[in-house]
């Protein structure tokens, strides 16, 4: 019996040898970048330790905050905010309202929104982007009957996003410190002040007379808010990690560089 049990084990040492040895002779694929087996050319190094990761991490969040104290507080005030108020009446909007209804509403607002928008596209010598969006304004005011609906980006004029703390930073204005703005989240110092140039651009030009009208009715201005906030994605805690105040502020921070860089 152990004869023919060493007998067969040598048959399936040959088998398996002469499989290695036909997979050493098999043409190597190649792929498509050039690349042959990319985890050969990795180069680990084992003298990084634990320490000096986390080190590193903790630089890669590292953002100018010497409003931390201030920020946190209102941090977890919107936190509640959005909890208790904003949430569950964004929620009603969207049980009540109809899905049409919604995007109407949605469309009318981004296109005002598209008159800051030209403006710093403007400022910032964006020729094709100034383009695009005085060719949204028109088709969607016209077309889109004052922007109820969104011809323009079924047309390929998708919409864009400028506003002046950008343009500030397209001229070189750094952002300073950052700051969390009470329900408005997160911003700094240079992307607040543009947040007061826009606001008084979009009132001094008066498209479609909707900033006069909205001075005696401020509930445009609450259904506005509202549909601001239907539009963002972002709910606190979404993160699931106790340190979602440091993710929110580094992601900014980035993002803020990378629309600025555009």
């Amino acid at each position: 019996m152990a004869k023919h049990l060493l007998l067969l084990a040598a048959l399936l040492c040959a088998g398996v040898a002469n499989a290695d040895n036909s997979k050493a002779h098999a043409p190597t694929v190649v792929d498509q970048d050039g690349f042959k087996e990319p985890l050969s050319k990795l180069k680990f190094n084992p003298g990084l330790d634990q320490r000096e990761f986390e080190r590193s991490t903790l630089n890669a969040l590292n953002v100018y905050d010497p409003l931390e104290s201030w920020n946190r507080r209102v941090y977890h005030f919107n936190y509640r905010f959005d909890q208790w108020v904003f949430l569950p009446v964004v929620d009603g909007y969207r049980y009540v309202t109809p899905s049409f209804l919604r995007t109407g509403v949605s469309n009318f607002f981004n296109n005002l929104g598209d008159v800051p928008n030209l403006m710093n596209s403007l400022l910032q010598l964006k020729g094709h982007r100034s383009l695009e969006t005085t060719g949204r304004l028109l088709v969607n005011t016209t077309l889109g009957i004052a922007g109820l609906w969104d011809p323009a980006t079924a047309m390929g004029l998708p919409r864009q996003s400028e506003d002046f703390g950008q343009t500030l930073g397209f001229y070189g204005v750094p952002g300073g410190a950052y700051l969390i703005l009470p329900i408005l989240g997160p911003s700094n110092l240079r992307d607040t002040g543009g947040l007061l140039v826009d606001y008084t651009a979009e009132s001094q030009i008066n498209y479609l007379n909707v900033a006069e009208v909205s001075s005696n009715h401020p509930e445009i201005w609450a259904l506005r808010a509202v549909d601001k906030r239907y539009q963002t994605s972002f709910r606190y805690g979404q993160m699931n990690s106790p340190f979602e105040y440091e993710k929110v502020r580094y992601v900014y921070s980035e993002s803020r560089k990378l629309q600025i860089a555009e």
